[in-house]
Order: C-alpha cells, then sequence, then structure tokens
C-alpha cells in the first residue's frame, strides 16, 4: 500500500541521479531531462557551483528565522534589485506563495491610500497562479475550483489576449491587473509585446497596479532575465520562484517602492522564507544568469531550436498544430493523443510535460548544449515519423 496521498497522477518512473541534463533512472536508463522538474532546474542537475554553495553554507547555518538579519538574504535581493526593475523584494518558499502575497500586496496598496473599496483582481480566464484558494479562483477555470467552494471573492476574469475583453472588465474597484507574461499550464500561450504595451498604458490611465506572474516564464527561461522585458514595460509586482533556485525551493515577490511601502511588519511572513540555505543556492544561480552572454546565449540557442522544431512541423503536419514559446518555455501544439506522445517521447528517453490546449511543454535547462537540443530534436522527429 502506498503511503503517499494520491494527488499527483505519477509516471513510474523513478530517478538516482543526474547530471547536467540528463537523469538515470533507478533501473540505470539514461534520459534526456526536457522537462526540469516543471521549469526549475535551471542550471541542470548536480551543478557543480550550485554543489559547492549549498555544501558550503549546510555547514555553517540553515535556518535562523526573520526574526533576525539574513544577510544572505539582502545579498540576494541586492543582485535582484541591481538587474531589475525592482526596489525591494519580499522572499517566500514558492511560486503560490508569491502569488498570494502579490495579491495581499495589491490590496493593501489601495487600503493603504484610503480606498479600501479598491480591492478586486482582474485575470485572464482559464489561466494558472497556484493551487492555494485564493489562486485557483484567481485562475478563473471551473475544473481547479470543482470541490473548493465557497467561492473566493474579488477575482474578475478577462479573455486572453483581448484588449477589449479586459476594458469591460475594468470598474473603479480593479487593484490591479494579474496575469502570466506567458502562460505556462495554460498552453504555453505568449502575451504579445502590443497586448503587453496597452496593459501597461490603460494601468496608468486607470491607476491599476499591473502584477506579472513570471514563476515559470522568469529568471531567464524566456532569453531575457523576465519575459516582459521584450516589451520594455516596467509592472509594480512581479512573483518569481522555479527557477531561482535551480532546483531549491525558494520564491520571491519583486516591487518598487511606492508599493513595498505598503506592506509594515507584520503583514505579511513566511517561516522558512528566505532562510540562509536558499539565499546561499539563490545567490549561485544568479551568478550563473547574471554572467555575461549567459541570457544571449539562450536567446541564440532557442531561436535554432525553435526554427528546427517549425521544420519538423511542416514536415509532419498531421501531427503537430503549432510551435509555440518563447527561449526555452516551449510548447507544441499537436494534433495527436497528448499522452501517448508524450509516452513515445519518454520511451524513447526525452522527458516532457503536457500542457493545457493539447500542448506538449518542453523545458530545458538554461545551459543545456546544442548537442543535447539536436539529441531532442532528432527523438521528436523520430517519433513523429512513426507515430501511429
Amino acid at each position: 500500500m502506498n503511503a503517499l496521498a494520491n494527488n499527483y497522477n505519477r509516471r513510474k518512473i523513478a530517478f538516482k541521479r543526474g547530471k547536467g541534463s540528463f537523469l538515470i533512472s533507478t533501473d540505470g536508463k539514461k534520459y534526456l531531462d526536457f522537462l526540469s522538474g516543471i521549469a526549475v532546474n535551471t542550471l541542470g542537475h548536480s551543478n557543480p557551483y550550485l554543489n559547492k554553495a549549498l555544501l558550503n553554507q549546510s555547514k555553517k547555518l540553515w535556518h535562523v528565522s526573520n526574526s533576525f538579519l539574513i544577510p544572505e538574504g539582502e545579498k540576494l535581493a541586492k543582485k535582484l534589485v541591481k538587474n531589475t526593475f525592482a526596489d525591494n523584494v519580499m522572499f517566500v518558499n514558492s511560486g503560490a506563495e508569491a502569488n498570494e502575497a502579490a495579491i495581499k500586496i495589491a490590496r493593501r496598496f489601495y487600503f493603504k491610500k484610503g480606498f479600501p473599496n479598491k480591492n478586486r483582481i482582474l485575470c485572464i480566464k482559464n489561466s494558472f497562479h497556484g493551487r492555494t484558494l485564493a489562486n485557483i479562483f484567481a485562475s478563473g477555470s471551473k475544473k481547479m475550483i470543482e470541490g473548493f467552494g465557497p467561492k473566493v471573492n474579488g477575482f474578475d476574469h478577462f479573455e486572453f489576449g483581448n484588449i477589449k475583453s479586459l476594458k469591460n472588465k475594468i470598474s473603479k474597484k480593479t487593484a490591479a491587473i494579474f496575469f502570466e507574461t506567458v502562460l505556462g499550464e495554460s498552453g504555453i500561450k505568449v502575451n504579445s509585446i502590443k497586448f503587453l504595451k496597452e496593459v501597461k498604458t490603460i494601468c496608468k490611465q486607470k491607476n491599476i497596479l499591473l502584477i506579472l506572474d513570471e514563476v515559470q516564464c522568469g529568471v531567464g527561461r524566456s532569453g531575457k532575465f523576465f519575459a516582459y522585458e521584450y516589451a520594455k514595460i516596467k509592472p509594480d509586482i512581479v512573483p518569481i520562484a522555479k527557477g531561482i533556485g535551480g532546483g531549491f525551493p525558494i520564491g520571491a515577490v519583486l516591487m518598487t517602492k511606492k508599493v513595498s511601502e505598503c506592506m509594515g511588519p507584520g503583514t505579511h511572513g513566511s517561516t522558512f522564507g528566505g532562510n540562509p540555505l536558499a539565499m546561499a543556492v539563490g545567490n549561485a544561480v544568479m551568478d550563473q544568469i547574471f554572467k555575461k552572454n549567459f541570457l544571449k546565449n539562450i536567446q541564440k540557442l532557442s531561436k535554432y531550436f525553435i526554427k528546427e522544431l517549425n521544420i519538423i512541423k511542416n514536415n509532419y503536419p498531421n501531427i503537430i498544430n503549432e510551435v509555440r514559446g518563447v527561449g526555452y518555455l516551449i510548447g507544441l501544439q499537436i494534433k495527436v493523443n497528448q499522452a501517448k506522445f508524450i509516452e513515445l517521447l519518454t520511451k524513447n528517453k526525452l522527458l516532457t510535460i503536457r500542457a493545457g490546449e493539447n500542448v506538449v511543454r518542453i523545458l530545458p535547462p538554461l545551459n543545456v548544449k546544442k548537442v543535447e537540443l539536436d539529441l531532442a530534436l532528432k527523438i521528436i522527429k523520430k517519433v513523429c515519423s512513426n507515430y501511429k
């Protein structure tokens, strides 16, 4: 009898070790990991630089609580502030926590400004922000909220990419517009540069905060540190997680000074958030991502990879309908059975994961080598050519 709860549909594979872009299963088989713990293993498996940082810190101090100063957290916050729009950073443990905190911050901001009724958050319908109660109702997905009532109020929804739908849902009570720059779980749907710029203009005109969820698409995955940077706009709040820890649980909320000032002592907290062990690893990840040409290399190789995927799509139009995404956040929208296609990729030793709209999500480590991209292309082509 399995002692674990049955809330995951787990594949019948277990792994004993990993190195770089590869995982070795308990039965000795070698897999190319283009799932990366769902966009988490930023620098692959058993990265020497991260291992060293974790080991060194583990010998000194793991946890002390946020009742005290944590120099490692201050160091990581300064790196993030130096390289982004943000003036201040709040550390938590996960993307769901970061998004939940972002919602609180937006509501608290207008409460402190003397507008307690300006507290509604406008989100994309059928999106994904995590699985806490507030976040599932923010998603606007009937499937996600089923059985978890009563409703958490305060959320309105507009259609993806539809500026008219967004405008129609804005009211005097709208505190923030909150969405993923690139929708991950919902099918690797990229919000256009035009749309992002229009939303930013609306936020300025209507005195509304802009929250961009970059939990999955942020921290270099798009080829920029943040995906919204392609639109050259400045948000007010950005929740992140996944890639920032390279496999270690870290979440954070980045925000401007005008926003962060509303969050005084006691307004939010996290027992483990920002502990020395997590911060040491986060600092190591940032050291690598902010290295000269690291992000440019992602842009260069990902363009090659997406171009080659489109060639496969054109050669197998009965299998692949569309190649979506940016950087190393890529989706193949397929015309065949999603579960079977992913299973065939797995049998050929390529690990991927599903997303909405019958999309196969492809998430290589950010330091993936060209030869590994070519191996993935070879496997995908093989599966398409032999699919029955």
